[in-house]
């Protein structure tokens, strides 16, 4: 195998160049093609969503929709005062979805509030409750019908229900009147023909919607704890970015020591973590109920429930326990690697304290992100509130023409009205028949792709903006004497003025990947209601192995990448030649730059885990000195959760600087490598550092 690599069978092996001293300054546009097609496709997008902001309607998601087409609640129109929807008969709907997204075929109408008692059509026309009951009929309604006609013709409700808004809909209060509507079990009208209709079928209905009821009370919850202690959160994750930024400047002058230091601590806090899940396992010991399963406990909205079950804590001792166990196997293992590995953090601790301002190019990503995934959510928002209304016939008798479209201002003189003279023309979707309306899904598959293109796109940039400034520190052979004024920023240019087409060409396979996976998403979705196991199983191979491409064309673009920005080569050219060079070094890759990614993860745990148990330690007042200066919560995980998944990402955005550099350092490496031998003649670039990293190498080699 090594004489493989040596002869050849994975490229050629860079030769000695005088002049080569770093990333090079006279390069040329690369994949000038997939640059247009991005400008192209870039324009197209705009112009989608132009045509989706003058198509649609936002306010077809805000506000709900009557059975005449009209939006409740919105300023300037006669529903302004009537911000709910009423529903006729709730029974009618299938499920909370049918509720929260489409309309039911019942009427519906906008009112001002919710009703609020029980009530029948019967009982409250001969009594002094009928001027309230008149609220909740149809617009316009005037008293001079049978009880027959209005219930027929879907003038009133027969029944009120007392009702909680949701979403801008009035559902069932279940829980409130449950024994209000249990009532005789057989409360009855008489329709027109003289059946009888058991409307005690509202429980189901109801009970339908409780669901939806208590997801609304935890997000109202969610959202009253966020209000509380959202300045506590922002504390927390100013500490987290304290904490990065400590650990970046410290891994400059103590890499070494820091690296042991984050090792061992966070082999104490997941201990830690192991005895405080111990001792409430104890404590939980005797006391009633503790011993429920979680199986027999079921879902629960406060999941400050599970908190006192001993299983939950056994779970969570043996997950970290699990990860305890792995840890400290993998140390064991590698800890020659690691040894080696340090002296590359030592050398990338340089690279970063010549670049500091690389450090906050993450806020630039970051920015770009948010432009992409705003333009990306307000474009899709649009298009699918780009449909116009559709209004179907609705009928409880068999009738002919049940489902088919209709005109509502035509619809009481045609012939569907004379053969059915119970069918209603109410509202049922927003949707369309015209060439644009059917091709609305496709506009949302190019609105999705261009997101995951564009997404790629400015990652891309950022990673070869770094790998630029780090590879000219590695390639300044007097450091930093020769090292460029403002390295970062000529990596910036030069990626946007020559290579726009490449990092565009990377992007477009990565977001096609992408979008390939979303499908088959989709599908799986779809297909869940099935019984095929052969396309269940065919399904799940499909996404295991396009997740496996995902994963190896994003670290062959980001090596690409690397290449490009030394090089300037285009795309394809530069993707080869940095796989074949990892490949004929592969055992310097196995050695040094994985367990480089390992300790990158031990610090971010590092320090999700300090902010993580501060957190558990505010929130749940365990701190005596500021226990009266935690907010109270409904839930206390709300804040804790968002301080570890923020905490994360702004250690993520630190160590990722580093591991662009890491990378880039180690790539380099190699190529020094190749191109020199240390003599006189052909000095190595690399600093005293990597030398003795060289020799360390080289003597491991020997040795086995």
């Amino acid at each position: 195998m090594e004489d493989e690599r040596k002869n050849g069978a994975y490229g050629t092996p860079q030769k000695y160049d005088p002049t080569f001293k770093g990333p090079i300054y006279n390069r040329g546009c690369t994949d000038v093609i997939c640059c247009v097609f991005l400008l192209l496709a870039i324009v197209g997008y705009v112009a989608v969503g132009i045509i989706a902001w003058t198509h649609g309607d936002p306010r077809k998601v805000i506000y709900p929709t009557d059975s005449r087409g009209e939006f409740c609640g919105q300023k300037g129109t006669k529903n302004e005062n009537k911000p709910y929807l009423f529903y006729f008969n709730i029974v009618k709907c299938a499920s909370p979805l049918v509720l929260l997204e489409f309309q039911c075929p019942t009427p519906q109408i906008c009112v001002e509030k919710c009703p609020d008692r029980y009530l029948t059509y019967l009982n409250a026309r001969s009594s002094r409750d009928f001027e309230y009951y008149k609220q909740f009929c149809v617009p316009g309604f005037k008293n001079n019908k049978g009880v027959a006609e209005v219930l027929r013709d879907g003038d009133c409700p027969a029944v009120l229900i007392p009702s909680k808004p949701l979403a801008r809909r009035c559902f069932p209060a279940i829980h409130a009147y449950k024994g209000v509507l249990m009532v005789g079990n057989e409360t009855t009208y008489e329709d027109g023909h003289g059946s009888r209709k058991n409307i005690t079928d509202l429980v189901e209905g109801a009970k339908k919607a409780n669901g939806v009821l208590e997801a609304r009370q935890l997000a109202m919850r969610i959202f009253e704890d966020y209000t509380v202690s959202w300045y506590w959160i922002i504390i927390g994750l100013v500490i987290a970015m304290a904490m990065s930024l400590l650990f970046i400047i410290l891994l400059r002058f103590l890499a070494g020591i820091m690296v042991w230091v984050m090792i061992i601590m966070v082999i104490l806090v997941l201990g830690y973590g192991i005895f405080h899940c111990y001792m409430e396992y104890s404590r939980l010991r005797g006391e009633a109920g503790s011993d429920v399963s979680l199986v027999d406990l079921g879902f629960q909205t406060d999941f400050r429930v599970y908190l006192h079950l001993r299983q939950t804590w056994l779970a969570f001792m043996i997950i970290l326990s699990i990860l305890e166990v792995i840890i400290i196997l993998l140390l064991i293992f590698l800890r020659k690697r690691i040894l080696i590995a340090i002296a590359l953090i030592k050398e990338a601790s340089r690279a970063v304290g010549y670049v500091m301002c690389s450090l906050l190019y993450p806020l630039v990503t970051f920015f770009l992100l948010c432009l992409c995934i705003a333009y990306w959510a307000s474009t899709a928002v649009f298009l699918s509130t780009s449909n116009e209304a559709v209004y179907k016939i609705f009928d409880d008798s068999p009738c002919p023409f049940t489902a088919k479209t209709c005109n509502p201002e035509t619809f009481p003189s045609s012939n569907e009205s004379r053969q059915c003279p119970n069918a209603r023309c109410q509202f049922a979707f927003y949707g369309g028949e015209s060439g644009y309306h059917r091709a609305l899904l496709g506009l949302q598959i190019f609105n999705a792709f261009m997101f995951f293109w564009l997404a790629n796109f400015v990652l891309a940039l950022g990673q070869v903006t770094l790998a630029g400034a780090f590879a000219s520190y590695y390639w300044a052979l007097r450091k930093p004497d020769d090292l460029p004024a403002f390295p970062l920023f000529s990596a910036f240019g030069r990626a946007l003025r020559y290579h726009t087409g490449s990092l565009a060409f990377g992007a477009l396979i990565l977001a096609i990947v992408q979008i390939i996976r979303v499908i088959l998403e989709y599908l799986d979705q779809r297909l869940k209601a099935a019984e095929n196991k052969f396309a269940k199983c065919l399904m799940t191979c499909l996404k295991c192995c396009f997740w496996c491409l995902e994963k190896f064309i994003k670290f062959l673009n980001r090596n690409a990448y690397i290449m490009i920005a030394i090089y300037g080569t285009n795309f394809c050219t530069s993707a080869r030649n940095a796989f074949f060079l990892l490949m004929r070094n592969i055992i310097r890759v196995a050695v040094l730059d994985k367990v480089t990614d390992f300790l990158f993860l031990l610090g971010k745990l590092l320090i999700v885990g300090s902010v993580g148990i501060l957190a558990f330690f505010f929130f749940t007042h365990r701190i005596r000195i500021v226990q009266d200066t935690a907010p109270p919560l409904n839930y206390y995980w709300v804040p804790i959760l968002t301080v570890i998944v923020g905490s994360y990402l702004i250690a993520h955005g630190f160590f990722s600087v580093y591991g662009m550099c890491v990378d880039t350092l180690f790539l380099c490496f190699l190529e020094d490598l190749e191109r020199n031998d240390g003599s006189a003649e052909r000095p190595y670039f690399m600093s005293s550092t990597l030398k003795k990293l060289l020799n360390k190498t080289n003597k491991k080699a020997a040795e086995s």
